[in-house]
């Protein structure tokens, strides 16, 4: 039986959390093999445990089982991108709509904290936040303060899974980008109209920013993609090289 660490949790699940954030930052590589002598070494767990973890993270679509040959971490693909964020975006539009129809003073107040702390700690970075893994943890929790109150916790659940298979996305594109959009605007105006209550407004925002976030990595590391389109330009070709030998 696995031993607690001291923060309270088992060793199966630590190093769960830090093989899906290896996953998600892009430290494992989309398509790389896992294998178990190799992340026994890196994680300093034992195969059970491994095999544990690796199922797990099987059933988020965050690695894909080859039968009797392992475990590859899961491919990423144009299709794949654009499939999540239509999923994405019907399962943000209807948690915040319950949200909005929901949330009380506090609900509100959590917004602006988040909101606040996330764009102070993008004012002290300055113009390259989005490298940031601070900044990314922020960002999700802004994100998520927004629906918080949805009163699903199997709708909340659900999001943050998809949540985080597009912020592998996200970080892909970041190593490539010359610099990022100004999203404090976007995030501002979902406030507002997230505090105005205004429904529509806020649903129509929300999508918009998921879906720019979409075509930028498609934009940025598009190159990273085995289903680009033909004619589509592949940039960052010389930076993806020195990645690969990273």
């Amino acid at each position: 039986m696995e031993q607690q660490n001291a923060g309270g949790e088992t060793r199966a699940g630590d190093v769960l959390q830090r093989m899906r954030q290896d996953i998600v930052n892009c430290v494992l590589k989309p398509g790389e093999k896992l294998r178990f002598e190799g992340l026994r070494e890196r994680y300093q767990v034992s195969f059970s445990t491994l095999r544990e973890a690796l199922s797990r993270l099987s059933a988020e679509n965050l690695v894909i089982a080859e039968g009797q040959r392992g475990f590859i971490v899961a491919p990423v693909s144009i299709a794949d991108l654009n499939d999540l964020t239509d999923v994405r975006i019907l399962i943000e539009r209807e948690a915040l709509a319950k949200a909005i129809r929901k949330g009380d003073d506090r609900w509100e107040g959590n917004i602006l904290s988040a909101f606040h702390r996330m764009d102070r700690l993008q004012q002290r970075i300055g113009r390259e936040y989005y490298l940031s893994d601070e900044w990314s943890v922020m960002h999700g929790e802004f994100h998520f303060s927004l629906v918080a109150a949805c009163g699903s916790p199997v709708l909340l659940e659900m999001r943050a899974k998809l949540f985080e298979r597009a912020h592998r996305y996200r970080r892909m594109s970041s190593q490539f980008r010359p610099q990022w959009r100004e999203k404090d605007v976007e995030h501002k105006m979902i406030v507002d109209a997230v505090l105005d209550r205004d429904i529509d407004t806020a649903l129509g925002l929300i999508e918009r920013h998921i879906r720019e976030t979409s075509e930028n990595v498609i934009e940025h590391a598009g190159h990273l993609f085995p289903d680009l389109p033909s004619g589509r330009p592949r940039r960052g070709s010389k930076r993806s090289a020195v990645v690969a030998a990273e």
